[in-house]
């Protein structure tokens, strides 16, 4: 693990933003992605958010999640193809420019977030009706296929596999073989997470087609910002007791703010500590050793510089 020193010697290093001749730069909370003629560049970005705010970066957060989802990338090929072409630098993803499908592909193990909240108040889930008396954080028999609507504004709503073939969104073998190739990804991640003693718990795909239609995985693949990700060692306890899973500890930084400045998104953002800012890295950082397996490496460093360096050959 890299030390606390190190960490507060990156937090001005750490990377707020890229302006880069690669493309269309389109800027969200945490990535900045530029779409080429033939390419994509996915530059993860050390920005950090929540209540719809950014509220500062944290070092080497952006390498954790790159990182990750290259790991996965790379113990799925064999069931799906994927976009990735290169990774110049450890917070850049260069990724082959593929036609995004329009729905978002989520796959449930266990019963708990929106779908659990669907199921109280008596409605099916995608289109999926669930047999009655199940508990919150139940796992399902087999993994559930719940897509959802891609909304320009709004929160993307549930949709059934029928609605989706009926409404012309997609047709209905390629929509089996999404669902199929999912399927196949999840059961992958959920057997390669148990061997590091975490459960994949559900998880949202992005998939495309390339020029001669060839289905191709897309974004990012099972990161903690996709993914939902519990402890196995506590989860039959916690389960018969009725209460929450350990998760993935990456709230940390909203709870801080709640509890010790009474901040939840309205006004100006308090100044955040390093110490805090450091221990936020750390537990990113363990995120990245839990979930993979692997120890996490990284070097301080200029973050933006660096990648201005690795992705010189792709500017025009």
């Amino acid at each position: 693990m890299i030390s606390e020193d190190q960490i507060k010697k990156q937090i001005p290093l750490a990377l707020k933003g890229t302006a880069l001749a690669l493309g269309k730069k389109y800027e969200g909370k945490v990535r900045d992605t530029y779409i080429g003629e033939d390419k994509v560049f996915l530059i993860t970005t050390d920005r950090i958010s929540a209540f719809d705010k950014v509220l500062t970066t944290i070092p080497f957060k952006g390498q954790v999640l790159n990182q990750i989802s290259a790991f996965w990338f790379e113990k799925t090929k064999d069931i799906c193809k994927n976009h990735i072409l290169s990774i110049p630098d450890p917070n850049v993803t260069v990724g082959k420019k593929v036609k995004i499908l329009p729905i978002e592909v989520i796959i449930r193990g266990y019963l708990t977030g929106s779908a659990w909240r669907d199921y109280q108040k008596g409605n099916a889930v995608s289109g999926i009706t669930l047999p009655e008396g199940m508990k919150k954080d139940q796992k399902f028999d087999t993994p559930l296929f719940t897509p959802s609507t891609k909304e320009e504004e709004g929160h993307d709503l549930p949709i059934s596999e029928k609605e989706i073939v009926e409404k012309g969104i997609m047709e209905k073998e390629l929509l089996q073989k999404v669902k199929e190739t999912a399927l196949e990804l999840f059961k992958r991640g959920q057997e390669i997470s148990l061997k590091n003693g975490m459960i994949l718990v559900d998880t949202k795909y992005e998939f495309g087609l390339d020029g001669n239609r060839v289905l191709i995985l897309a974004d990012e693949i099972h990161t903690p910002d996709s993914s939902r990700y519990w402890y196995v060692d506590t989860y039959e306890e916690l389960f018969e007791a009725g209460k929450d899973q350990r998760m993935l500890d990456k709230e940390y930084l909203r709870q801080w703010l709640i509890k010790e400045k009474n901040f939840m998104g309205d006004g100006d953002i308090p100044e955040i500590p390093e110490d805090i800012i450091a221990e936020v890295s750390q537990k990113y950082m363990k995120i990245y050793e839990e979930v993979t397996g692997e120890i996490f490496k990284a070097e301080v460093a200029d973050v933006s510089q660096r990648i201005k360096e690795n992705l010189k050959e792709y500017e025009s």
